[in-house]
C-alpha cells in the first residue's frame, strides 16, 4: 500500500493507493469511518492489529477514488494541500557519511559507528512544495536519501528484529547549507540541516511489502533535468537494521520517526564547479520502488 496525508476542509485525512498499477487515491476514512486520520496513529494500530492494515487495503480497494493522480489532488483548490506522508513526526533523525562511494567522494574513512544528526519537524515539506533559500546562506546543496518510517514503539531493538518496526519508506532530500554546516564555529550541522522547508518528504509512504529489499535500491537526484546523484542504497555502510539497532540504545522510537539515511555521491558542495540551489531550480529524487519526489527552489 502507498499512503499519502493530506489537508482538506475536512481537516487532515488518509488517502492511499494500493500499488502503482492502482488508479486514484481513495480517502480511507471515507471509505472506513474507524480508521484513524492521523498517520502516527494509524501506523500505531496496524502493529498493535494486522487487521487494520487488512482493513485499509480493502477500504482502497473497494472505495470510490477522489483523485487520479497526485497532481489532481494538488490541483483540486485551495483547501486541499498534499502534506508529508508523515506531517508531525515525533523525532526526525538522519545519518551522514553513510555511502561508501560518498565517503570517497569527500575524502573521509569510512566511520567505525553511524555520524547521527536531527533535523527539526519545520524542516518538512511534501512533493510539490518549495524550498525555500534562506538570505543567511549561499551554499544551499541538496542530497537524495532513503528515508525509514518507524512503526511502532521500540527501545533497545534487536538488529535481528529491527524490520519488525519499521512501517515502510519515502523518497527525501537532506537539503543543506553548507557554509554553516562546515564553516560556523563548532560546525552547526544541526543549524545548516535545519532550515525551514530543508527536508522534502514523499511522495507517498510506501509499506515496507512494497519493497523487496531496501538495501538494494536504485537512488538518483535529479538537478533541472541533469542526473547529479546515481548509485544504489546497496552503497551504505550501515543498513537500515544496524541503524535502527544503534539509535534505539539511545532514544526510544515511536510510531512516525524518520531515519533520514544518508546520500550518495554527487552533492553540489564536492564538485568542480561547486553547484548550489538556485531560484527557479527543480530538484527530483527517484529511488526505486518509491516514486519521484519532485520539488521547486525559491
Amino acid at each position: 500500500m502507498r499512503l499519502i496525508s493530506y489537508q482538506s476542509e475536512r481537516g487532515v485525512r488518509l488517502a492511499a493507493r494500493a500499488s502503482t498499477h492502482h488508479t486514484g487515491y481513495v480517502d480511507l476514512n471515507d471509505a472506513d469511518g474507524d480508521i484513524p486520520h492521523c498517520v502516527k496513529r494509524f501506523l500505531t494500530e496496524v502493529s498493535r492489529d494486522g487487521a487494520m492494515l487488512a482493513r485499509a487495503k480493502r477500504a482502497v480497494e473497494t472505495g470510490k477514488p477522489f483523485a487520479a493522480s497526485l497532481d489532481d489532488l494538488m490541483n483540486a483548490g485551495p483547501t486541499y494541500r498534499l502534506l508529508p506522508p508523515v506531517p508531525r513526526p515525533e523525532k526526525v533523525i538522519c545519518i551522514g557519511v553513510n555511502y561508501a562511494d560518498h565517503a570517497a567522494e569527500v575524502g573521509i574513512d569510512v566511520p567505525d559507528e553511524p555520524v547521527v544528526f536531527n533535523k527539526f519537524v519545520s524542516t518538512l515539506i511534501a512533493h510539490g512544495d518549495t524550498i525555500r533559500l534562506p538570505e543567511v546562506s549561499q551554499r544551499v546543496d541538496y542530497e537524495a536519501e532513503l528515508v525509514v518510517v518507524i512503526g511502532k514503539r521500540g527501545r533497545d531493538i534487536a538488529r535481528q528484529d529491527a524490520y519488525d518496526y519499521v512501517a515502510g519508506y519515502c523518497c527525501g532530500n537532506d537539503v543543506s547549507a553548507r557554509d554553516w554546516q562546515k564553516e560556523k564555529p563548532g560546525r552547526q550541522w544541526l543549524l545548516g540541516k535545519t532550515f525551514d522547508t530543508f527536508a522534502p518528504l514523499g511522495p507517498e509512504l510506501v509499506f515496507k511489502d512494497g519493497v523487496a529489499d531496501p538495501m538494494r535500491l536504485g537512488i538518483q537526484l535529479r538537478l533541472n533535468g541533469q542526473v547529479m546523484q546515481d548509485s544504489n542504497t546497496n552503497q551504505c555502510i550501515f543498513d537500515v537494521p544496524y541503524l535502527i539497532a544503534y539509535l534505539s540504545q539511545v532514544v526510544t522510537l515511536e510510531a512516525g520517526d524518520l531515519i533520514f539515511t544518508g546520500t550518495p555521491p554527487g552533492v553540489g558542495d564536492m564538485r568542480t564547479p561547486p553547484v548550489y540551489l538556485q531560484p527557479g531550480d527543480t530538484v527530483e529524487v527517484e529511488i526505486e520502488s518509491l516514486g519521484v519526489l519532485k520539488n521547486f527552489v525559491r
